[in-house]
């Protein structure tokens, strides 16, 4: 009996295996088969075939309009600039209470859609206790999304819960109490829909 592991007898084996005809089989079965299915992980992303003017096109826009800029004005929240973390005045007590004007049509009959939901609220009141503070003493911004109460005692940057008229709005300090009322008429695109 002839040796096993003689080279000649693994040549053969290895023609055996691997004939010319089932390579041509491969070569033409790989012919018909699509593109899309020859794609591996390689082919992900841009293909290297596109001009140097495409790619540059392609990322100019996603660049800030300032490159300087780590990030864009929309993209900072309204009264971030106001928040001084090293301020030690304390926060006053409030309360945000949503109003809707209600009348016996509303109440009883039932004649306009509103409901007591916050969506069919028409104004904000913002109650905020100021103790042993004069009327003089308080300076009060009020922007769309955003009001800051600052008085030699207290500081308040409130984010508001939803955008409001801040030209529209009203401010009373009842002494009695020393509470500050803002009232302030909230603004969503939708109110002439809502509250007809």
């Amino acid at each position: 009996m002839e040796e096993l592991s003689s080279f000649q007898s693994l040549q053969a084996l290895s023609a055996l295996l691997s004939t010319a005809a089932d390579e041509e089989s491969d070569e033409e079965d790989t012919k018909n088969v699509k593109p899309m299915a020859k794609m591996g992980p390689g082919h992900i992303g841009a293909s290297s075939s596109t001009s140097g003017k495409e790619k540059k096109a392609v990322s100019s826009v996603y660049l800030k309009k300032n490159t300087t800029d780590i990030w864009d004005v929309e993209e900072v929240t309204e009264g971030t600039h106001l928040d001084d973390l090293t301020d030690p005045r304390p926060q006053p007590e409030y309360d945000i209470i949503l109003k809707q004007s209600v009348g016996t049509e509303d109440l009883f009959l039932g004649m306009s859609r509103k409901d007591p939901s916050s969506m069919c609220c028409e104004s904000m009141l913002i109650k905020v206790k100021l103790p042993d503070t004069k009327t003089s003493d308080v300076m009060l911004d009020v922007r769309e999304t955003f009001l800051d109460l600052r008085t030699p005692k207290y500081k308040l940057g409130l984010h508001l819960p939803h955008p409001v008229h801040s030209g529209e709005g009203t401010a009373r300090f009842v002494t009695e109490k020393s509470e500050l009322e803002i009232t302030l008429p909230m603004n969503r695109p939708l109110d002439v829909i809502n509250l007809v």
